[in-house]
């Protein structure tokens, strides 16, 4: 191989991943320029919400710093620290977290509200990918009320669909957008979720705040979706500006052994 057509095939490379895998102003990225610093005035990273010319939707929220944690007032908290800094000497830089596993977007597991299957080993490991990934039916929720029974039966879903993602109030409200955990957000109250149980054939039940269940039906609700161990919860959805509809869902948790629950990116596609 010639010396300027490996130059060219390395060119190509690095150009095809600023633009396609990094995408960031034109030009931003030359690899025969050594004087780029990280620095430089045109490393402006675009972070997407929407990818393949609108056929792909991230509809995991983004973790920050400010966003809401279960029943905490001022956020998250710091949450990433970087210990080992090229700044400081160290040859790359290694951040580390500390997070709880349900936060922002996440999956729960049945260990999450009975302990017999905390203990017998049912964690975020376990749970069916075959259920997190596969055809889902985004709905609008009616606006004035938790999802009951009555909403539940008005819906209409149909037979044989297997996951729903719900898109509530709290969507419109922005509560997965404000610091203070609000226990006033929508979710389902235990007639709800029996409903779902007993006359659907859901098996992946996703929502748009940190619980799928209402703060008044907290416990109970959850233990109607999990006790049967079918039922995969994701919580703290981000489905603004998703229309309704039928759409591929791809969920995956980390696999934390022991875990309860677990951080994911969510998304959907056309």
């Amino acid at each position: 191989m010639s010396p300027i057509f490996s130059l060219f095939l390395l060119s190509s490379i690095f150009t095809t991943t600023a633009t396609t895998a990094y995408p960031s102003v034109p030009g931003a990225f030359d690899p025969t320029d050594c004087t780029l610093s990280s620095g430089d005035e045109n490393l402006i990273p675009i972070r997407r919400e929407v990818y393949a010319d609108g056929r792909i939707f991230d509809i995991s929220h983004r973790i920050t710093n400010d966003m809401p944690s279960w029943d905490k007032k001022d956020g998250l908290g710091q949450f990433l620290w970087l210990p080992s800094s090229m700044k400081n000497g160290s040859l790359a830089n290694n951040s580390e977290m500390k997070l709880p596993t349900h936060t922002g977007t996440h999956v729960d597991a049945p260990g999450h509200v009975f302990d017999h299957y905390f203990d017998a080993g049912f964690d975020v490991d376990t749970l069916d990918l075959e259920v997190l990934n596969g055809p889902a039916l985004l709905v609008d929720v009616p606006r004035d009320k938790n999802i009951t029974a009555e909403v539940m039966e008005a819906l209409k879903i149909p037979k044989g669909v297997r996951r729903v993602l719900f898109r509530t109030l709290n969507t419109d409200r922005r509560l997965m957008f404000k610091k203070e955990f609000d226990t006033s957000y929508v979710g389902f109250m235990k007639d709800g979720a029996e409903w779902l149980v007993k006359n659907t054939d859901i098996k992946l039940v996703g929502i748009d705040y940190l619980s799928v269940a209402a703060y008044d039906d907290l416990i109970p609700s959850h233990l109607v979706f999990l006790e049967g161990r079918e039922i995969i919860l994701v919580e703290g959805l981000k489905l603004d500006d998703v229309q309704p509809g039928i759409y591929d869902v791809h969920c995956l948790p980390l696999r934390l052994l022991g875990a309860e629950g677990s951080p994911i990116r969510c998304i959907l596609i056309k």
